[in-house]
């Protein structure tokens, strides 16, 4: 028997690049059990992840405003949540919602759970290789699904898996099936620019073969560690069908933000406003009120899927909301629901800009790690790459977009009556005293990701700030 709310399942996946599932196009077959699951489910082929990284966008995905509204722009956010904004999980207890959050506690955007659940082999090196995220995420999930579903109240459940992000260790025989050769062939010289790179060399390499040159290893490495937990994905989805609640549960999988691998030269990480790291996955499930099969264009962002969810649910909300409800898109009332977009990024950068579906802006706000240019210019039609910057060639392109730009940034701080929180950071970088860098020669000093050992007490610090 249907219960009188749905429920609803958050898979939220880290580092997950729209681009490197098949469902999607990608060439190698690394999603079959999601592509199977996009054929019944509704499939949105522009959704931009506003606001990176972490942090900034599960704020934004978890409450239905951006960034003005959410007051979150950076990874290391310093302080709760804004007490301005209720999350999803808050909205849906007054409903009589239950909540778990598997893999997320301690941050920030993940206020207002009701229980919090941790996995481990999240973090590893290349000699505790392989890291069974995905396995371990189950373990702990599939009971909490079992015991959730025996009780009379709906229930709300967010995933957070980690396979996509760093380390790629994923188990056999997933580690070799997207590449054969010698990963350290002394011929490929491919490897060397990151070798150089102080700031991430060290992190990199201490979870890559020992002597590494092909840079397509990695990738490789990540599209296993992809195609390892759309296998795992699948038992969730088994056990929900054996528990006889698949199609009275709402199930959403979404990614928080993309990953650069060799692009841009932001080495296997997830920084810079370039379209690997702004574009995400966004499919949803629901044969009551959704079409299967469809594929739906249309810009769209994190801040629109708390809206959506509520009006597939058919829940009133008192909350306001920056974002709408996609079901615009599917039932063709709007051909998108945002044609320009306030991007921001505060991870190992601090940039904002400004995306169109035709130009994107990148500002920095200060020097960066890569010495990258102050400001750069990308037509996406005609270079989606985004390998050729061509602000000096088209200055009034410039001008036009930064008015524009600035024009939203003014009227959010109206409407909200903050300033951007993009100004306001201070040591967002985690390196307390010294504010904003003055070169990229000081940032690139400055900032630097050791082992991977290292990385896990970075991310378990920042939590608890």
């Amino acid at each position: 028997m249907s219960k009188k709310q749905p429920n609803i399942l958050l898979i939220a996946i880290d580092s997950l690049r729209r681009d490197h599932m098949s469902c999607y196009g990608y060439p190698c077959l690394t999603t079959p059990f999601i592509d199977e699951f996009a054929e019944n489910a509704t499939l949105f082929e522009e959704t931009i992840s506003a606001h990176i990284p972490t942090t900034s966008a599960y704020a934004s995905m978890l409450t239905g405003r951006d960034c003005f509204g959410t007051e979150v722009v950076a990874l290391r956010h310093q302080g709760p949540l804004t007490k301005k904004v209720r999350t999803l999980p808050e909205i849906l207890r007054r409903r009589g919602y239950k909540s778990l959050c598997v893999g997320f506690t301690g941050n920030p955007s993940a206020r207002g759970f009701d229980k919090y659940l941790d996995y481990d082999e999240v973090w590893g090196s290349w000699e505790e290789r392989p890291l069974r995220k995905a396995e371990r995420l189950n373990d702990v999930a599939i009971p909490a699904l079992e015991q959730l579903s025996k009780g009379k109240d709906p229930w709300f459940v967010m995933l957070r898996h980690m396979d996509p992000h760093a380390p790629y260790l994923p188990p056999a025989p997933y580690d070799g099936m997207f590449f054969q050769g010698d990963p350290c062939d002394p011929r490929n010289k491919s490897m060397d620019p990151v070798r150089k790179f102080k700031p991430f060399r060290d992190f990199l390499l201490s979870w890559m073969p020992p002597g590494v040159t092909d840079k397509e290893h990695p990738i490789a490495q990540y599209d296993g560690a992809v195609a390892y937990m759309d296998a795992c994905i699948q038992n969730i989805f088994t056990k929900l069908e054996s528990l006889g609640i698949l199609d009275d549960t709402i199930v959403v999988l979404n990614g928080d933000h993309g990953e650069t691998l060799y692009d841009h030269e932001c080495w296997f990480d997830h920084h810079g406003l370039y379209d690997p790291t702004l574009v995400v996955p966004l499919i949803i499930r629901y044969p009551s009120r959704l079409p299967a099969g469809l594929r739906v264009g249309g810009l769209n962002q994190h801040k629109d899927l708390v809206p959506t969810l509520l009006d597939l649910a058919g829940i009133s909300s008192r909350s306001d909301f920056d974002g709408q409800s996609l079901m615009k898109l599917v039932n063709l009332e709007r051909a998108c629901l945002d044609s320009e977009i306030y991007i921001t990024e505060c991870t190992w950068m601090r940039k904002h800009g400004w995306r169109t579906p035709e130009w994107k802006l990148i500002e920095a706000l200060e020097p960066d790690i890569h010495f990258k240019p102050k400001v750069e210019l990308y037509n996406l039609v005609q270079d989606p790459a985004e390998d050729h910057n061509v602000a000096k060639q088209n200055p009034e392109i410039v001008r036009t977009l930064t008015k524009r730009m600035n024009a939203f940034i003014a009227r959010r701080e109206k409407e909200t009556g903050i300033k951007n929180p993009m100004l306001t950071q201070g040591d967002w970088h985690g390196q307390k005293g010294v504010g904003a860098f003055k070169t990229s020669r000081q940032a690139y000093n400055t900032l630097h990701i050791g082992s991977a050992a290292q990385a896990k007490t970075l991310q378990e610090k920042s939590r608890k700030k």
